[in-house]
Formats: structure tokens, sequence, C-alpha cells
């Protein structure tokens, strides 16, 4: 009966990704740009263009900050992304990583009033980006930088931050950690959990798990009692690879979690544990149900892999998880930065956050 209902499920999200085939060649893309005003004769060409546009050129010339009444800026987002790293599809390219860029243009403008533009360039440099996103400045209110690998994405961000005088968001690190917070926190007020008690699993080390190991320390988690796992297996104090350069952000993690220094993998890291945080690479077969039933009682279980979730939703729930949450829309307890960013931006741009 199970293999049914399962088979059932498979077969209707194969169904949705034809569909989406279907109505993305149909539509020919998510988004448009349409006119807030009219122009119905010559006298509104005269005002909106040559000759009176001139005068909202000139009082922004004279005094910068009218840029934000006389134009779009204030509402307007730029989605930069190089196309390194696209939901769990890895490196596919700027033209690759359009129809989703296109995808998070359409949630910014469906659930925040944001007018969002895609744009993704062909340089995978960091330099280069942040050079990019300079140049592009006067024109936009705010940057999202969007599926960028690591480790150069902490230093994308990190740079710009400093450099712009606009906000600068980055949504697989800020977005992804903002809602998993949230997840978590009400999850632990349904199974009656203390912040300060639980045990964790943390399930991949890229931007997203890297931010919300932060997040949840600063908001009170302990972060001795985290352990969490990359493609090696656990970090742990000591381990050879993370003395390089580029790790810094693990050798981190490495100083401050892991109380009693274990090692081994996914398998170690689960066992007992409270509460598992996976952004790892796409499934399923990533976290097994074996895994799963390890956990300590009334586990939380976070499979965030997109598109497809390290382990299925109804496997970690018959293998003992008490709350199960995944990064799709498509079931039940969804945990995805498109929760976040566009009330954020909105809330950014209405204040001309810097």
């Amino acid at each position: 009966m199970q293999e049914r209902i399962d088979e059932k499920k498979l077969s209707s999200i194969k169904g949705k990704q034809e569909e989406a085939l279907k109505l993305h060649a149909f539509y020919r893309g998510k988004i448009e740009i349409t006119p807030r005003c009219r122009i119905k004769d010559i006298e509104d060409l005269s005002v909106w263009y040559t000759p009176g546009v001139a005068a909202p050129a000139r009082d922004i010339a004279e005094n910068p900050g009218k840029v934000y009444t006389h134009t779009n800026k204030g509402n307007t987002v730029a989605i930069v992304t190089d196309g390194s790293r696209v939901l769990g599809l890895g490196n596919i390219g700027p033209e690759g990583a359009l129809p989703v860029m296109e995808g998070k243009a359409l949630l910014f403008k469906y659930l925040g009033g944001v007018d969002a533009i895609p744009l993704c360039i062909n340089t995978e440099d960091p330099e280069e980006i942040i050079k990019f996103c300079r140049w592009i400045e006067p024109g936009f209110g705010a940057i999202s930088l969007e599926d960028i690998e690591k480790p150069k994405c902490f230093t994308i961000v990190e740079r710009l931050r400093e450099e712009l005088n606009i906000p600068v968001w980055h949504d697989d690190q800020l977005g992804t950690a903002t809602v998993t917070l949230a997840a978590i926190i009400n999850s632990l007020r349904l199974v009656g959990k203390n912040k300060k008690d639980v045990k964790i699993a943390m399930i991949g080390a890229g931007s997203a798990n890297v931010t919300i190991f932060r997040l949840i320390i600063k908001y009170g988690f302990s972060p001795q009692n985290i352990v969490v796992v990359d493609t090696r297996g656990i970090i742990y104090r000591g381990r050879e690879d993370i003395k390089n350069p580029e790790n810094v952000k693990k050798r981190e993690i490495a100083e401050a979690s892991n109380r009693e220094n274990i090692r081994g993998g996914v398998p170690e890291a689960m066992k007992d544990a409270d509460i598992c945080i996976a952004f790892s690479k796409p499934g399923p077969g990533i976290i097994k149900k074996e895994w799963v039933s390890s956990m300590a009682s009334d586990a939380i279980v976070i499979a965030g892999a997109n598109p497809i979730p390290e382990i299925w939703p109804w496997e970690a729930k018959e293998a003992g998880a008490r709350v199960v949450a995944t990064g799709r829309s498509d079931f039940p307890n969804q945990v995805n930065n498109s929760l976040v960013f566009p009330a954020i931006l909105r809330g950014a741009l209405d204040v001309m956050a810097t």
C-alpha cells in the first residue's frame, strides 16, 4: 500500500516538472515591464520624456536623495547571479540560472510589490562581480545576490556591504537562515523542548548552513550541542583539511561546536539528535530512514535541499520524526527563503536602508 502511495507522489512530482517545461515555453518568461503612467497624447509624452524629464533629472543632480522620489529606484532590486550554484543543480551558468531568477522576481512582485530585475552575468570572478554591483548601484534600491558558490559568496557579501550605500542581501545565506530559525522556534514549541538543551545535527556546510549556524547561536542555541557534517564527514577540532585558508568558516565552526569532538559522518551526527537541519545536495537517499530512527524522541527534521529533499517527508515521518519540513511548496511545512525575502527587502526599501 505504501509503495503505491509513494509511486503516486513521485508521479505527481514528475508531472509538475513536465508542466513547468510546457508553461515556460508558452509564456516565454515569467515577468515583464509595464508602465505606471499613461501616455495618451503628445502632451503626456513631453512630460514623461523630453523636454519635461529634464526637470527631475536636474533636481536629482543637485539633490541626489531625490532619486528615491522622482524614480523607481526606491522600489527596484537587482537580482545578481553568476549561476555557479543554482538550487540543487550546481553550476549551470548564467543562462541556466535565468528561469530561477525570473521566479525570484515574480515572488518579489507578488509577495512584496517590489520590482526586481534578473541580472545573470557572464563571470565567476569575485572581483568582477563586486565591480559589477558597484557599477549598477545608482539604478537600484537594493541588491539581492543569488546562487553564487562558496566560499566566494561570503567575501562578496562582506565587501559589498562595506562598499555600497544600499542594502545587500544574499538569499541563500540570510533568507534561508531566517526562515529556518523560525521553523525551529515553532517546532520546539510543538514538541516542548528547550533551545539550550537540544542536540542539533547540521547536514551540509554550504552558505545556508554556515549562516544558520551563526544565527541560531545568536538566538541562544548552544554551539557545543551542534554537530556539522560536510562532504568529508563531521567537522571536528584538529581535522587537517580545515586548516586550509579557504576553509576559515569551517575552522570557526570546528572551534565553536561539537563539544565531544565526535568523528564520523551523517549517521554519527544524527544519533540522539533532537533536530536535523539538512541543506546539502538533492536526494532522495542522502538521509536514510534508519538514521532518523536513531534520533531522539519527537525529532525535528528539516530536509531543505531543492529540488528534491535529502529524504522524502513521508519516509522521515515513518522513521519516527515528529515534525518534518522541506524546501518545497508542494509538501507540508515549507522552509524556503521565499517566505522571507519579499517582506525583508520591501521593508528595507521603504525605509531607504543603507
